[in-house]
């Protein structure tokens, strides 16, 4: 416990395009004046973090550190969560985890997890060029579904995919990937009953 400092914050939970939260020295003074002594960094926010310039360039990462001294603080993490969840996803969220990774490889399920594997090991060597041991990721998203409602639902998907249930089964002309993402919907929604002790509301 003698060890432990702080208090730190992350970041990702409050950049956005208004100052002081839209660059890295904006958003940096406006923790330090809270009283932060720390930060995690986001590596997917472009506006406040360049993950791949980071990973081949010392002298960015020493600009970094530049940028978060001059307001006394110190880099803690830097931080993938956002791309760790593509690594592997979850059928029955395929297309929503789509937001999360470049557009290059929007409705690409394995250049998406390609590219996610790729940010990663760009965040192994951005953290190494920042003289940090530990990092803040996840290795995939399998097991959200079972968890906690995330990724955050577009207004009327639910409602969406609910008239298309009675399709399934071999008699719809839908698309293959929205049969997947529907049957995967239902078997995540069944498993939950049986943990509720309510195996007969299970009816697929």
């Amino acid at each position: 416990m003698k060890t432990i400092k702080g208090p730190a914050i992350f970041l990702a939970q409050f950049a956005g395009d208004a100052a002081p939260y839209n660059d890295l020295a904006s958003i940096s003074k406006w923790a330090a004046e809270l009283g932060y002594k720390g930060v995690q960094i986001p590596t997917w926010d472009a506006r406040l973090f360049d993950l791949e310039l980071a990973a081949e360039s010392q002298a960015s990462c020493d600009q970094v550190l530049g940028v978060l001294a001059e307001n006394g603080l110190a880099r803690t993490e830097l931080s993938t969560q956002l791309q760790g969840q593509l690594i592997a996803v979850h059928p029955a969220y395929d297309l929503l985890f789509d937001s999360f990774a470049s557009k290059a490889v929007h409705g690409n399920a394995g250049a998406r997890q390609a590219w996610a594997v790729e940010q990663l090991g760009f965040a192994a060597k951005a953290s190494k060029n920042l003289g940090l041991k530990a990092h803040a990721t996840f290795s995939g998203a399998l097991a959200w579904p079972d968890m906690y409602p995330w990724p955050q639902r577009p207004a009327g998907w639910c409602s969406q995919l609910l008239p298309s249930w009675r399709s399934v089964g071999g008699r719809s002309s839908m698309p293959s990937t929205e049969m997947t993402l529907i049957s995967a919907t239902k078997i995540s929604i069944c498993k939950f009953l049986i943990r509720l002790k309510n195996p007969s509301a299970c009816r697929v």
